[in-house]
């Protein structure tokens, strides 16, 4: 799915726009035991109550694609025919979610399959969308619809305790305890079915939400669609600097390389984000050889590269720049050593060899200040 298509669908969970009337869930404990289930309308909520359950679903709708937000591709077979998909329709088509069956189903797989902490709540919800129709000039026409899409919400929500505390009531003017409560917290992980690509139902495709880029719930995605998830963000950048480390092992000036790389990485973020493009920017193996080509890379160390990298992320994956470096700092560490630098004055640092002893040397421009104070260099 596109950024555009996902905040479209985010801008429908408000209580004026969303055609919710009501969300199912249950809460299960630490033991993995459902000790309750609810089915609440909407409408019979107070106006900041009904928000706020609008708010954590909506939650699953934000993050950065390729890293909170991951496409899932379900296999024509799958569609055709497999217990998952169907599972999905039977929710997706259920006007009220009202199946017991098929929601105990569904219940009992996500509860087998989360790695979770403590007390959770699982949330679905079911929304039709009248798809306003778009002229070629990208206005919006209320008059028209291209089609009804009809998606399924569900997000994981852990249940924690806010302990007692001391506060003051406002209406008697005094300091009363609070006693401690149980509140529903931002979803750990959460999904959209099926994908609105192009605006329109894809069955082919659902979108995935992690709180946590380093914790999908790998075993929760493997038992509801039964297809791989992308290698977590921050896998991706670990392995995409161990390959990079180990080609440019025997470099001379691989400080210059890396901050070369890091810089292309950046210029094609800055240019990204100019031209308002909808796809989502992602480099291809191929181009990441031709940055590190370009970086002064010999052909030799791209080649070894490219076969790692091949072996690693897969021959025809597609990655999130992002993804690979940090561009927002260039940061430099050593034993009991870190240093951050802007990326627009990564030329101020350089590396040198002196009497045999290796520097990291930075150019001093301007006021110089150390723990707050400032001083001179004589």
């Amino acid at each position: 799915m596109k950024e555009k298509e996902i905040a479209e669908l985010r801008r429908r969970f408000r209580q004026d726009k969303s055609a919710i009337t009501h969300v199912r869930g249950c809460y299960i404990n630490e033991n993995r035991e459902i000790v309750g289930e609810f089915q609440q309308s909407l409408a019979l909520m107070s106006e900041e109550e009904g928000e706020k359950v609008l708010a954590l679903l909506r939650r699953t709708l934000t993050g950065g694609l390729g890293r909170n937000l991951l496409d899932i591709e379900f296999t024509t077979a799958q569609v055709a025919d497999s217990e998952e998909h169907r599972l999905l329709m039977a929710l997706r088509d259920d006007a009220g979610l009202e199946d017991q069956e098929v929601v105990e189903r569904f219940y009992q797989k996500a509860i087998a399959s989360l790695e979770l902490e403590g007390s959770y709540l699982i949330l679905l919800a079911r929304d039709r969308y009248d798809v306003p129709y778009r002229a070629k000039d990208g206005e919006r026409q209320d008059d028209g619809s291209d089609e009804v899409f009809t998606y399924l919400v569900c997000a994981v929500c852990p249940v924690k305790l806010r302990k007692s505390a001391l506060g003051y009531d406002l209406s008697e003017n005094a300091l009363h305890s609070w006693a401690a409560e149980w509140l529903v917290a931002a979803p750990e992980v959460g999904f959209l079915f099926p994908a609105f690509d192009q605006r329109s139902t894809n069955l082919y495709g659902a979108l995935y939400y992690t709180k946590d880029c380093n914790k999908s719930q790998e075993s929760f995605v493997d038992a509801v669609f039964r297809a791989p998830l992308p290698m977590p963000a921050d896998q991706q950048r670990e392995t995409f600097q161990t390959i990079l480390a180990d080609v440019l092992e025997e470099e001379d000036d691989s400080f210059q390389v890396v901050q070369a790389v890091q810089e292309e990485l950046r210029e094609r973020i800055e240019a990204y984000k100019e031209s308002r493009e909808e796809e989502p920017l992602s480099v291809s193996r191929q181009q990441v050889n031709q940055i590190l080509a370009s970086c002064g890379v010999s052909q030799t160390q791209v080649a070894a590269f490219d076969q790692q990298y091949e072996m690693a992320f897969g021959e025809e994956t597609r990655i999130t720049p992002q993804n690979l470096m940090e561009t927002k700092r260039l940061e430099i560490s050593a034993p009991g050593i870190v240093i951050q630098v802007a990326p627009e004055e990564s030329d101020r640092v350089q590396t040198r060899i002196i009497d045999g002893v290796k520097y990291i040397l930075i150019r001093a421009d301007g006021d110089i200040q150390v723990n707050g104070v400032e001083i001179r260099i004589g």
